[in-house]
């Protein structure tokens, strides 16, 4: 009888820690990000340097910002600024890329460069007695880059593999037409035909035209004071002849062209035009709603509506679209949304990958989530946890130099005053639901399914679920970014 009560006891514990385990502690009260003041200085050649110390650790990054990424490269050139960008480190007229990846990796650092939508950057990480020694590197690989035809020819030709690969990937592949698609951008990456044409003569004019003192800012993020700082980026970039600031090429905000009927079955249409690129025999589909955000760019207030209102969405394992797809109906390994700044607009996107089978329904739910986000208010138990998963990534991130540089970055490349890293925790804890609300109701209603995937298999359960919609279909062999309707 003793044995069987303390057995009755036992079973009774772990149920009642099994229930407890099931309800989540509350989120804690936010904590502030305290970030020490940018110190900044403009040498005379015009390249601001900015400088954040944190002593904690003795670790130090530097990071080369250009204010010139892919929006300021011609369409049929895409992917030359993350090219210029990339071939700094292959070569100077002193080094060769093994020598700099040997120079580095002796000082026990390490060294990246690329570009993005919006700016190119090198960046150099290492401790802080090793300082010095990488600053002479990093000044060699931005002032003296050789820019050799061998080594444009692998680079051309590992970019292209990688193409090759990816554009048998769903996931990638929907990103990839959603650029030009939904976007009226190019991929920041390039095309397979665009690789193809640069030239040696396009990259050197690439960094000609882009690449100096008074278009760049160099920041030093860690264990190194503001004078230190100075007096390095003096030594050895004070030599970087001085130019005039060149206009970054915004992209045409084009009208959108619209493909198909709209979906008439609300008061407003949440998707305007459906696309699905024929991927036969693909392993699974790739479901994606696009849709860009006029008038509001990273500077702009709206930015904090737009951050949490993503975070409620698609943004983490607890987000809306993570809990219908993946955890409720196990559709998708997950699911989740991003919003990509531009100076005057942004991109904003959804992506989950699902059995070809279940594409359909996937791009239901999808939309679901998009109506009940635009049509009430979020509650404050899913507001709270939300917003605490965005002020907790944001102040993660700025514990690394790397991160910490990173953000500094960002906020000089959109012409931003750095204390912006101060604001950032009370300005997202200051968002309504309200502001939620109507921001997806503004913003995020009118945009285009792309479905990447076997289109024999979903394609009676698409019609059945979207009847009024009319579908463009465009064989992913037949696929050509270049061309305004996307077909060779």
């Amino acid at each position: 009888m003793k044995s069987t009560l303390t057995l009755l006891c036992v079973l009774c514990a772990l149920v009642a820690s099994s229930v407890a385990q099931e309800v989540p502690p509350a989120p804690g009260a936010p904590k502030s990000a305290s970030v020490p003041a940018v110190k900044e200085k403009k040498l005379a050649n015009g390249l601001t340097v900015a400088v954040v110390q944190k002593s904690q650790v003795p670790l130090v990054t530097i990071n080369l910002l250009i204010r010139a990424g892919a929006s300021a490269e011609e369409t049929s050139k895409a992917g030359l600024a993350d090219m210029t960008a990339s071939m700094l480190t292959k070569g100077t007229k002193t080094r060769t890329a093994t020598q700099i990846a040997e120079a580095i990796e002796f000082l026990g650092g390490s060294i990246s460069s690329g570009a993005g939508w919006n700016t190119s950057f090198i960046s150099v990480t290492v401790t802080s007695d090793k300082v010095a020694p990488a600053m002479a590197i990093l000044a060699d690989v931005v002032l003296n880059p050789q820019f050799d035809q061998k080594e444009i020819d692998l680079l051309k030709s590992q970019t292209l593999d990688g193409l090759t690969y990816n554009l048998k990937q769903p996931s990638f592949l929907a990103n990839y037409v959603a650029s030009k698609y939904s976007f009226k951008e190019h991929p920041a990456g390039g095309t397979p035909a665009s690789i193809g044409m640069i030239s040696r003569a396009d990259i050197l004019k690439f960094q000609k035209d882009n690449y100096n003192p008074a278009n760049s800012v160099l920041v030093f993020a860690g264990d190194i004071s503001a004078a230190t700082s100075a007096a390095l980026a003096t030594k050895y970039f004070s030599v970087w002849g001085k130019g005039a600031k060149p206009a970054v090429k915004e992209m045409r905000l084009d009208r959108l062209t619209k493909i198909g009927s709209a979906d008439t079955s609300g008061p407003r249409p949440i998707v305007n035009r459906f696309l699905v690129i024929d991927l036969p025999q693909s392993g699974q589909a790739s479901v994606t709603y696009a849709r860009p955000i006029r008038g509001i760019g990273r500077s702009d207030r709206g930015y904090f509506p737009a951050s949490v209102m993503n975070s409620v969405l698609g943004g983490g394992y607890s987000s809306r679209l993570n809990q219908e797809i993946r955890i409720k109906r196990g559709l998708s390994y997950g699911a989740g949304s991003s919003v990509a700044w531009r100076s005057g607009k942004a991109n904003f996107s959804t992506r989950t990958q699902t059995k070809n089978e279940s594409a359909a329904e996937v791009t239901e739910l999808v939309i679901d989530e998009l109506r009940k986000l635009s049509a009430t208010l979020t509650a404050e138990s899913e507001l709270v946890p939300r917003k605490s998963v965005l002020t907790g990534t944001f102040g993660l991130s700025l514990e690394t130099t790397g991160g910490l540089a990173s953000a500094i970055g960002e906020l000089y490349g959109f012409g931003m005053p750095s204390s912006e890293l101060n604001t950032y925790v009370a300005n997202v804890n200051g968002v309504t639901d309200a502001q939620i609300k109507n921001f997806a109701l503004d913003n995020l209603l009118g945009g285009d399914i792309v479905i990447v995937g076997d289109y024999s298999i979903f394609k009676k359960d698409l019609a059945k679920r979207f009847p009024k919609m009319t579908v463009d279909v465009i064989k992913a062999d037949d696929l050509d970014l270049s061309k305004d309707n996307l077909r060779k």
